[in-house]
């Protein structure tokens, strides 16, 4: 008897291996993601600087690519610096939340947020300084 090779399955097989190999943002690369966070404090009316420092134990949050919620959360050390690592190449939304200096949200605070992306897998992006208020 003769074994008949269907290639459509075959080709099928390898386009399928194929596009799992495809890696999204997110954790299980060699890259980082660092930065750090500012406050500036103001009395209640936001119409005077009272004072600025590093924001100690802030929370800084990350967003994979197109991801709703965040996907990850870490504290802002004794200098305010804040890293994300082993990460991949791809878009990351990196954001803080703060007291609203419009006075116009209804519970008085806003997200900072900044968007970069990855672009080499060894990379180390340093994100611009987030200042958020008090």
């Amino acid at each position: 008897m003769k074994k008949c090779f269907n290639y459509g399955l075959f080709l099928a097989f390898v386009l399928m291996m194929l596009s799992s190999c495809e890696k999204n943002p997110g954790e299980g690369g060699n890259a980082t993601i660092s930065g750090s966070v500012w406050v500036r404090n103001y009395n209640s009316t936001f119409s005077s600087l009272i004072s600025e420092y590093a924001g100690v134990k802030e929370d800084v949050y990350i967003v994979y690519g197109e991801n709703t919620g965040y996907d990850d959360k870490v504290e802002t050390d004794y200098l305010g610096y804040y890293r994300f690592n082993y990460l991949r190449k791809g878009k990351y939304t990196i954001y803080v939340f703060s007291e609203d200096s419009t006075m116009t949200s209804p519970d008085g605070k806003t997200a900072i947020i900044k968007e970069v992306e990855i672009v080499e897998n060894d990379q180390l992006l340093i994100v611009p300084q987030i200042i958020i208020y008090n």
